[in-house]
C-alpha cells in the first residue's frame, strides 16, 4: 500500500523535472534565437557598435534570467515569491558592498552613451594600451598588440583619462633624430625634409616640418613631424625611422653617440 501510495507522486516529480529540462533547453535556443535578432536589427540602426554591444549583452542577459524564472515555474516554485525573495536580496547585497558593481554598470551606459571609445579603437586606459574588443555591462576589453586579454572595470574607465590614439582620421608622426656638433642643420633639414615629402603616405597637407627640439650634450636632436593617415601611422614611423639614418649617412652627416672622455692622472 505505502509503495502504490508513492507511485503517484514520483512520477509526477519525473515529469517535472522532464518538463523543466525541455523548458530550459527551448528557453536557451529561443533565448539565443531573439537575442541574434535583437543584434541584427541593432546593426541596422545608426548606433555605435560599442552601444551594439552594451544593449545586446544587458538584453542576453535579461532573457536569461527569464528563461530560469519560466523554468523554475514548471517544477512548481512561486515565481512571484521567488522575485520578491530576490529584491530583498538585492537590497541587502546592497547594503554590504555590492555598490562597486552598479557603479560599474552605471560607468558602462555613460561609455555606451558618450562613446570616449569604441569597437576595434586603440586606446590608452590606467596606462594599459590596447584595441577595444568589447564593453560589457560590468566591464570594458582591451587586446594588446601581442594579443594580451586586458579586462578593466567600467568603473575604472570612466573615471581615468582615455588616450584614443585611432578616433582622429590623422595623426602626426614624430621622428627623432640627432646629429653631430659641427654638422650642418640646414643640409640635414634639407634631407629630412626630401625623405618625408617623397614618401607616399606622407600627407601634403598639412606640410611636413622638421624642428630643432634640444642642444644635448652630445647632439643637435632634430624632430621629423610629418602627418598621415591614422591607419598610415605605424608604417610611416618605421620608414622614415630607418630612412633617416640612412639617409643622413649618404650626405655625410654624422648621427654621434654619447661619449665619455676620462683623464686620469699619473701618480
Amino acid at each position: 500500500m505505502n509503495l502504490d501510495a508513492t507511485l503517484p507522486h514520483t512520477s509526477v516529480t519525473l515529469m517535472q523535472t522532464i518538463t523543466a529540462i525541455g523548458a530550459l533547453v527551448l528557453g536557451m535556443i529561443a533565448a539565443r534565437i531573439v537575442l541574434t535578432i535583437f543584434k541584427r536589427q541593432l546593426r541596422k540602426s545608426k548606433l555605435s557598435d560599442v552601444l551594439v554591444e552594451f544593449l545586446a549583452r544587458f538584453f542576453g542577459a535579461l532573457l536569461y534570467v527569464i528563461v530560469i524564472l519560466v523554468v523554475l515555474s514548471t517544477i512548481g516554485l512561486n515565481v512571484g515569491s521567488i522575485l520578491l525573495s530576490l529584491s530583498a536580496m538585492v537590497g541587502l547585497i546592497l547594503g554590504f558592498g555590492m555598490q562597486e558593481t552598479f557603479n560599474n554598470v552605471a560607468a558602462g551606459t555613460w561609455i555606451a552613451a558618450l562613446r570616449p571609445l569604441d569597437i576595434g579603437e586603440v586606446v590608452t586606459i590606467n596606462g594599459m594600451t590596447g584595441k577595444v574588443h568589447s564593453v560589457g555591462v560590468l566591464a570594458t576589453e582591451l587586446l594588446t598588440p601581442d594579443n594580451t586579454h586586458i579586462t578593466i572595470p567600467n568603473g575604472q574607465v570612466w573615471g581615468s583619462p582615455i588616450v584614443n590614439a585611432t578616433r582622429m582620421p590623422t595623426r602626426r608622426v614624430d621622428v627623432s633624430v640627432g646629429i653631430a656638433y659641427g654638422s650642418s642643420v640646414d643640409s640635414a633639414v634639407s634631407v629630412a625634409m626630401e625623405l618625408m615629402r617623397s614618401h607616399e603616405h606622407v600627407l601634403a597637407d598639412p606640410e611636413p616640418t622638421v624642428v630643432l627640439t634640444e642642444l644635448a650634450d652630445s647632439s643637435l636632436n632634430l624632430q621629423l613631424r610629418p602627418w598621415a593617415n591614422t591607419e598610415d601611422y605605424w608604417t610611416v614611423k618605421g620608414n622614415l625611422t630607418q630612412g633617416i639614418y640612412e639617409a643622413l649617412g649618404k650626405a655625410n652627416i654624422e648621427i654621434p653617440f654619447p661619449q665619455l672622455d676620462v683623464h686620469m692622472d699619473k701618480p
